[in-house]
């Protein structure tokens, strides 16, 4: 009787779900030759879409329908479906009523069954294979319903429409949607009718509409940045609505495949190109959250490595430019700081402070940075000096300018041509109390010592040491009787700096004549000084020399801040009659100074802003009642007059004004000459010569016997600047010369050590 009763009602509910393909077929659209095509046209018209809607429309209300029929018969057969219908699945589940106003289906788990063991061995075998009566009502559903050409073919094609309408901006039904893509999942025609359709189509789509976009500069700017800009946005924009695709109406299985899609089509087909049309720009723009943006969208495709070769690229390009032009030297070193900054900047907030990036941005900006040999060192080296003399910053933003400049110190490979420099400039900085702060100045030593050792900075912190003792010995000096004896007579204030000669750079001294109570300070300070300390020997650098000059103007007084040699000059009117005039010549007998350093100081003393000589060029005629500004006239510097000649003329200025009390005119001495620049590089270079020659005596010393290809690597790695291999090939050649080393008899291009 439970089994007639069964199949009865398996025929009833198969022609009750027969029932529904005419209902859902009813349709025009079912006429409409249109629909006779499987793909999924693109234009669709509104007809075309109200068609599919319809359908989809009901088709879902005929399963809801169905769904809410097989509760109901479920619940009257209840006692069949648990006595004659063996219960072999295990965690049976569906809920227990369902609305009809409502688009809630049961979910795919209803339909997931498992066999069990029956506590009746002889029914589990008589009823293996019949199925609970809403596995039953689901099967027939799907046989003659979801398999049905017609509706089958159309609920694929009016789900990728749908989604396609919603892709280009239109609203759709998304709980429509929801309960047909679950109905698909229930009678498990999900991944057939659905999934690998929609994986297709969208892979098509997302295909052509990164081709439009890239070719057609949709990123919605003018520039190229700004087209790649939109480009990522786009991209970023479809990965979030693919997501929420799958939260509102898809399968969650799907997601990993679609978001798979997406980052193929418009994002690792097309990494080259994106990186090739905007990265350089977008850094050149600083955006950085559009940098971001593309690091976080290449991370998902595994292909940052093309960002960081990018990246490295364009440092290396852009910081070769500023390198090479020669004609912005002045600006170098605050571009290079300005760029570096930058690219932190991007480093930090765009690519998260990526390791790999950060040692990209290393290794461009040591390769770059040493393209031009010791310039950058140099000028370095000169940045420096302007921040130590300059005044107004605070002790804050000295120390951080400094650690800007010394991160780019750590990029040189010629760090001894900065040392000559630096050393060079330091000096100037501390006997000319030109530096603005002594505390900045021993930071800067601290950091270069912990940067490249005590070797490095050693004579550096000597020259602190003399400066040091020097008052201490000035202070001996003053409380001694013979300084007190020569105060009384000239009244004159002495204060001299003691440097040791290892520590400081090489000063030639020149000769020079000073009036003769200056004269006897020197001599008394000497003999005091070599009574104190034995065996030692002084000479006297006058190139470094100043003075404080009181000078007594018919307009005003004033102090003069000058050096020892425009002291010299000066005080030679104290002995002429106002209005007098002493020629270039009388006044290079007079002092002693070489023309060179006479023309450099009256230059300075008639032509500079400060014009307390008045000069009268030998070509222009004398005229006694010639006005102070005709004076001026003539002594304007231009290209014919900046020459002194020996019969150039001078006189005192008295009608000399300066709205200061206290005047430098010393700013000469601080002023680099070429001659002196090229002294300094060609000192360093001397000096490398001795590090060679030193390098391969070592190693050789060591090795006794060596190939020169050998030699030449071991030399690479223990120099620490840059040298050519012709260079080393003629120390090499100097130090067989000397019997250092000798070429080996039956080959040549090995070296002996010759102890």
């Amino acid at each position: 009787m439970a089994q007639n009763l069964y199949n009865n009602l398996e025929k009833e509910i198969d022609k009750h779900v027969l029932s529904f393909v005419p209902s859902i077929l009813s349709s025009s659209f079912l006429n409409n030759k249109a629909t006779q095509n499987d793909e999924v046209q693109e234009g669709g018209g509104g007809m075309m879409m109200m068609d599919d809607v319809t359908f989809l429309n009901k088709l879902n209300t005929c399963w809801l329908q169905h769904c809410s029929d097989m509760l109901m018969i479920r619940s009257i057969f209840l006692y069949l479906d648990r006595t004659y219908v063996i219960n072999n699945h295990q965690h049976q589940h569906h809920p227990s009523s369902l609305s009809t106003a409502s688009n809630t289906v049961p979910s795919q788990h209803n339909s997931t069954t498992t066999s069990t063991t029956s506590t009746t061995s002889s029914s589990t075998t008589q009823n293996v294979h019949i199925k609970s009566l809403w596995e039953l009502g689901i099967n027939l559903f799907r046989q003659h319903v979801a398999m049905h050409v017609d509706i089958y073919r159309r609920t694929t094609n009016g789900l990728l429409l749908l989604v396609l309408k919603e892709r280009q901006g239109d609203m759709i039904d998304r709980s429509l949607m929801n309960s047909i893509v679950t109905m698909l999942v229930d009678v498990h025609l999900y991944t057939d009718c659905f999934e690998r359709p929609f994986l297709l189509a969208s892979s098509s789509f997302f295909l052509h509409e990164a081709e439009d976009r890239l070719n057609n500069g949709g990123g919605g700017g003018e520039g190229a940045a700004s087209e790649v800009a939109g480009y990522l946005k786009h991209a970023e924009t479809r990965l979030k609505e693919e997501s929420e695709r799958v939260i509102h109406y898809l399968d969650p299985s799907t997601r990993t495949k679609i978001i798979r899609c997406v980052e193929s089509r418009l994002l690792f087909d097309h990494c080259l190109t994106i990186i090739d049309k905007g990265f350089a720009h977008l850094v050149n723009e600083n955006r950085t959250d559009d940098l971001h943006r593309l690091f976080c969208l290449f991370s998902r495709i595994n292909e940052l490595d093309k960002i960081k070769v990018a990246y490295n690229t364009y440092i290396k390009s852009v910081g070769r430019e500023q390198i090479n032009n020669q004609e912005k030297d002045s600006t170098m070193v605050q571009d290079l700081l300005d760029f570096k900054a930058k690219l932190e900047n991007i480093l930090t907030v765009s690519f998260n402070g990526n390791e790999n990036f950060a040692y990209s941005l290393k290794e461009a900006f040591e390769s770059y940075i040493n393209s031009r040999p010791n310039k950058p060192a140099e000028l370095i080296a000169k940045f420096i000096d302007n921040l130590m003399r300059s005044k107004g910053k605070s002790e804050e933003e000295t120390e951080a300018m400094i650690d800007r400049v010394l991160s780019l110190f750590r990029y040189i490979y010629g760090k001894d041509v900065f040392e000559a420099f630096y050393k060079k400039d330091l000096a100037k900085r501390l006997l000319l109390s030109k530096s603005s702060s002594v505390d900045a100045e021993k930071a800067v030593i601290s950091k270069l010592k912990a940067e490249c050792g005590p070797s490095f900075t050693g004579k550096l912190e000597g020259m602190f040491k003399d400066i040091d003792l020097s008052k201490d010995i000035e202070k001996a000096y003053n409380e001694s009787q013979e300084a007190f004896v020569l105060k009384e007579t000239h009244n004159i204030d002495l204060s001299v700096q003691i440097l040791t000669a290892g520590y400081w750079p090489v000063y030639h001294p020149i000769e020079i004549n000073l009036p003769e109570e200056m004269s006897s300070y020197l001599s008394v300070f000497k003999d005091f000084y070599l009574s104190k300390h034995s065996g030692r020997r002084l000479t006297w650098q006058h190139t470094l020399g100043q003075c404080v000059l009181k000078a007594m103007f018919p307009k005003g007084k004033k102090e003069l801040y000058v050096s020892l040699f425009q002291t010299a000059v000066l005080l030679l009117f104290n002995s002429v009659d106002i209005g007098c005039c002493l020629s270039s010549s009388e006044i290079s007998e007079r002092t002693g100074l070489t023309q060179n350093d006479l023309n450099t100081t009256l230059l300075s003393l008639s032509m500079g802003k400060v014009k307390v000589l008045l000069r009268q060029a030998a070509s222009t005629p004398s005229s006694s009642s010639s006005s102070t500004e005709e004076a001026d006239k003539q002594a304007k510097p231009t290209t014919a007059t900046k020459e002194i000649s020996k019969d150039d003329k001078f006189s005192f200025n008295k009608d000399f004004t300066y709205k200061l009390v206290r005047i430098k005119i010393t700013s000469i001495q601080l002023k680099e000459t070429v001659e002196e620049q090229q002294k300094t590089t060609d000192g360093v270079f001397q000096d490398r010569q001795y590090q060679i020659d030193a390098a391969i005596v070592r190693i050789m010393k060591t090795r006794k016997k060596l190939t020169h290809a050998l030699l030449m690597s071991d030399i690479l790695s223990q120099l620490k600047f840059q040298f050519k291999p012709a260079d080393v090939k003629k120390r090499i050649e100097s130090l067989i010369e000397r019997e250092y080393i000798e070429r080996d008899t039956t080959n040549a291009n090995t070296y002996t050590y010759l102890a």
